[in-house]
């Protein structure tokens, strides 16, 4: 039973991963397929000055963050460390509890 339980939680950690390298991949897509519109948008009606950068690299911004953290690439905030501050909430919440016993 114990197996089981270990088997199908495995089952939801894989396929909570699968999902967010999913959203990424979506994310990024959209950031090609909407900046080269914006460029094109921008070179048509504007050439003399290129405004097509600014959201680009604001929403860039935003893929790159994105991607370290879907891919374990942040060393603050990782699951490493939500982990561990999970845990101390925990013990923390126990300490307390404990306390007023």
């Amino acid at each position: 039973m114990e197996n089981n339980y270990q088997e199908e939680e495995r089952y939801f950690k894989a396929k909570k991963r699968v999902e967010e390298i999913k959203g990424f991949y979506g994310n990024l897509i959209s950031y090609v397929v909407v900046n080269i519109g914006l460029m094109v948008v921008n070179l048509l009606t504007s050439p003399q000055y290129l405004w097509f950068f600014w959201p680009m690299l604001g929403w860039g911004i935003g893929v790159v963050f994105h991607g370290l953290k879907v891919f374990n690439y942040m060393p603050f905030f990782g699951k490493d460390w939500e982990e561990q501050k999970i845990k101390e909430f925990m013990d923390k919440e126990q300490q307390t509890k404990n306390t007023w016993q």
